[in-house]
């Protein structure tokens, strides 16, 4: 009997094993796709081919502190990046992933709700229909912050970073003073003027400008904006100065001064820690007994000139495809030419004013604003204009979050037709 019992016993414990195994398993099904999407250790989201986003897991919005409903239909994936990321993001990425379908470990920077920088690797890829056309864009993000600091660490353990650091925080100050607007030269037929807002006295901003004589009755002028702040950014404002004017004494042709530009760039800041900036050159050529220009642009990733005619019309200087400065060993630089006649306005800018937001509703001003704006300026002068816009960028207050550099020339109209 004894032995039957324990035969019994025996045979009883492993039909409680399933019973075990049942209640796991009905515990792992609890764990739904849709809350393993929401709080998964990385980021998602997902957005329309115009990059609107439509739904974003629940990490990515703690990540960034914003609520749902601030981000899922009113903004854009470009608009969590930071200025830099947004200017990658415009002629790398999206072309890129447009091309090829899918984008994989870009590292980036995400701006989160109270404005900190979230360092991050980003995979996106097109989804597509039955059809082969593409539906929307799924994006993974994971979050770098661990592997950043590690990097820092080693970086500082390395002697030559640690000195190169140390010299750049004693120049931090005489950076910032050759910074300031330079005196701009005075071209007979023309008026000039320049304006540089600076966003925040505490760090030293990368906007730069210039305009000067050039051989043969010619003038160069360009305006430019270097990723990041500080004195890295500042250090790579100077080297860009100096490179641009000696280059264009060299070979005053806007594409060449550019590529000129572009190898120093890419060549003294190609490792670890790249430098990068968007430039607009021009050369400046008078032409014809009524006093007009031709203006020659080239342009490596900036904002298109805008122009302001004397019959009240104003429109963008299309210069596509132009790459930013420093990236890659053979950026492409878009060239065009415009002619200005009396009462004609050309007005460069750095995109500090379009990046920026109403401090009111918070909404990006943008290009279409800027344009309407200049639309209602036109026909106008360098230095009316320069005022109208240092009102704009007072009236945007603190949704100024970059410095922003402004470079305008205008012929004056003949005396019959100035405004009274």
């Amino acid at each position: 009997m004894c032995t039957t019992s324990g035969d019994h016993d025996h045979d009883a414990e492993p039909a409680e094993q399933p019973q075990d195994d049942r209640a796991l398993f009905s515990s792992l099904l609890e764990d739904s796709a849709e809350d393993l999407y929401e709080h998964a250790p990385c980021g998602y989201l997902s957005t329309l081919l115009d990059g609107q986003i439509a739904k974003i897991n629940t990490t990515l919005l703690r990540w960034l502190g914003f609520e749902r409903g601030e981000v899922v239909g009113k903004k854009q994936f470009s608009e969590l990046l930071t200025v830099g990321g947004r200017l990658y993001h415009e002629t790398h990425y999206a072309p890129l992933l447009r091309m090829q379908g899918e984008v994989s470990g870009i590292a980036l920077e995400l701006r989160a709700a109270d404005g900190t920088r979230l360092p991050v690797l980003v995979t996106s890829t097109v989804k597509t229909g039955g059809d082969g056309q593409p539906l929307l864009i799924r994006t993974t993000i994971f979050d770098a912050r661990d592997r950043r600091a590690y990097e820092s660490e080693l970086l500082r353990a390395r002697q030559e970073a640690e000195r190169e650091r140390e010299r750049l925080q004693r120049l931090a100050t005489t950076l910032q003073r050759t910074l300031l607007p330079p005196t701009l030269a005075n071209v007979p037929g023309l008026d000039v003027a320049a304006y540089y807002h600076i966003a925040s006295a505490d760090e030293v901003g990368g906007d730069f400008y210039d305009l000067f004589p050039l051989g043969s009755g010619t003038w160069g002028m360009f305006l430019g904006d270097v990723c990041g702040k500080g004195a890295a950014a500042a250090a790579i404002t100077s080297l860009a100065r100096y490179t641009l004017r000696a280059a264009a004494v060299y070979d005053p042709d806007p594409a060449a001064v550019l590529r000129n530009l572009n190898t120093v760039l890419n060549h003294e800041y190609n490792g670890q820690d790249p430098r990068y900036c968007t430039v607009i050159f021009g050369l400046l050529t008078p032409e014809g007994e009524q006093g007009g220009f031709r203006v020659t642009l080239a342009s490596g990733g900036h904002p298109p000139a805008l122009l302001m005619r004397s019959n009240g019309r104003a429109a963008f200087v299309p210069t596509p495809g132009g790459q930013l400065i420093g990236v890659l060993p053979d950026a492409h630089i878009a060239t065009t030419t415009v002619h200005l006649d009396p009462g004609d306005t050309l007005l460069l800018h750095t995109d500090g004013l379009t990046e920026a937001h109403s401090a009111l509703t918070g909404d990006r001003y943008g290009d279409e604003a800027l344009l309407d704006f200049a639309q209602g300026l036109a026909p106008t002068s360098a230095p009316v204009a320069l005022a109208a816009i240092r009102e704009l960028l007072d009236t945007l207050g603190s949704g100024v979050d970059d410095d922003t550099a402004v470079l305008a020339i205008s012929i004056p109209p003949p005396p019959s037709e100035e405004p009274q």
